[in-house]
């Protein structure tokens, strides 16, 4: 008979320190005597940001500064270490890993402060250090309880193209050596715990899934060892209906779609890197999201069809730091393929556009993106307008930084009479103002623009509106840990 496969992703809160990877470890243990296991670990909380902080003082000649970044890292790991492992010969070998990948760490320091030069390859490598230190760690602690397990650093599994601080998967080879690496330790009854967040080219060189990405590592690897389910843990309950940060009255929502799950990452909910689902959705793996820190509660199970709550809408979402970039005029109805210059000028930038509204009479059109990427973006469009702006073809190219995008989801709204109605009439009651709205032909997502002052109220009066507040009854839980 078939072992149930499970891959368990372990997220930077819940291997925060000494206790959280404990926990993590007594997780693990509990579902290895269930069937086999596969460990996916981010960096430990808040470690990332402090190695990209590092590398941009080096860069900018602040070496000490740096050097002052990883003595302060060593000594988190270190104390991490001490408490977690106690057979001397076993602290000593994870005690020399980390030793390497910390001066490895210091040495691409030194030669960014030399060269006043960050790549995207050295700052992806050095990005990834938080994950490589991560493994060993969790691996051996594991080891402590009598599990037997191995540290395997995912440039080994996961082939991705060039594109470094945001690479995508090959998958026929990614499969290829996942299942050559991973599957004889499986056989042997050995827990791969793998690094979250990184990859490699096929010629070997360190890449990176972007930020948040060992969620989409492992989806990655669940698809490509045919995973009977992936869990991925975090400090939340699930998926809730709003972020309980602005609506108190958030609930966890027991089952969701792929679709659903996707439209919530895309616009702003944290619990999931936005490309998670995209490895999974052909196999149709289940994928849950679980709070490593009460494992006891079941969760949200991310299924193709999802289940219908009966209403319609299933959960709103926010983003802050984006921008609203206005290209307008009314002598634009009669310029030639302003829309294919106005995107092809920010895909050549890479910049992510989170939502396109355009005005029937063509006067104007208007679109989001990070904050981040909105200055270059405009500086951009500038150039590549400034004939037109010259010929007042092109009246204006704007930037409105104090802006917010509300996002409602629901796999079943287009069956849903009233939604849109429902929707800005609840809002309009709290005078919020609409800037600009977005709905796609799925009619899985309508999503609008609002003030950043107001996207709070916003928020409050749609999920009041659609009662999503009230208590959501969950089908009982399998028991995996």
């Amino acid at each position: 008979m078939k072992k149930l496969l499970r891959v368990m992703k372990f997220g930077g809160t819940s291997v925060g320190d000494a206790s959280c990877i404990a926990r993590v470890a007594q997780i693990v243990t509990e579902a290895s005597r269930q069937g086999l296991v596969v460990a996916v670990v981010s960096a430990m909380g808040g470690v990332t940001n402090r190695l990209i902080e590092a590398a941009r003082r080096a860069e900018a000649g602040d070496l000490e500064h740096a050097h002052r970044i990883f003595q302060a890292l060593r000594k988190q790991h270190d104390a991490a270490v001490s408490e977690l492992i106690h057979d001397p010969s076993r602290r000593t070998w994870v005690s020399g890993c980390l030793g390497t990948i910390f001066a490895e760490g210091e040495q691409l320091c030194k030669g960014t402060s030399l060269l006043h030069e960050l790549t995207p390859r050295t700052l992806d490598t050095v990005s990834s250090l938080g994950e490589r230190l991560s493994a060993p760690m969790v691996a051996a602690v594991l080891e402590e309880l009598g599990v037997r397990s191995e540290a395997v650093e995912a440039t080994e599994l996961i082939v991705t193209d060039s594109f470094h601080g945001g690479a995508d998967p090959i998958m026929e080879v990614t499969r290829e050596r996942s299942r050559a690496r991973l599957r004889p330790l499986l056989d042997r009854g050995i827990i791969p715990v793998a690094t979250g967040f990184i990859g490699a080219t096929e010629n070997g060189v360190l890449t990176t899934l972007g930020r948040g990405g060992s969620d989409y590592s492992a989806t990655i690897l669940g698809a490509a060892l045919d995973a009977d389910e992936i869990i991925i843990w975090t400090d939340v309950d699930g998926v809730l209906t709003a972020d309980p940060r602005l609506v108190k009255e958030a609930r966890t929502i027991p089952e969701i779609s792929y679709r659903e799950a996707t439209e919530l990452a895309y616009f702003g909910a944290k619990v999931l890197h936005p490309k998670t689902l995209r490895a999974v959705e052909q196999a149709g793996i289940p994928v849950w999201i679980r709070n490593s820190f009460a494992p006891e509660r079941p969760g949200t199970k991310i299924t193709p069809k999802g289940r219908t709550n009966g209403g319609g809408v299933k959960a709103l979402t926010a983003i802050r730091d984006v921008a609203l970039i206005t290209v307008g005029g009314p002598g634009i109805v009669g310029l030639p393929d302003v829309v294919g210059r106005t995107f092809s000028t920010t895909a050549e930038l890479k910049a992510n556009v989170l939502l396109i509204s355009q005005s029937s009479s063509q006067n104007d059109i208007c679109f989001l993106v990070a904050t981040e990427d909105a200055r270059r973006t405009v500086e951009a469009l500038r150039k590549e307008f400034a004939q037109d702006v010259a010929h007042e073809k092109v009246e204006h190219i704007t930037l409105d930084p104090n802006i917010a995008i509300v996002a409602v989801v629901g796999e079943n709204m287009r069956g849903t009479p009233g939604v849109a109605a429902r929707t800005f009439s609840s809002v309009a009651r709290e005078n919020v103002n609409l800037i600009a709205i977005a709905q796609g032909s799925s009619e899985s997502n309508i999503s609008f623009v609002v003030a950043e002052k107001d996207m709070k109220t916003a928020l409050q009066a749609a999920h009041r509106e659609f009662g999503l507040g009230a208590p959501i009854l969950a089908e009982p839980a399998v028991k995996v840990c």
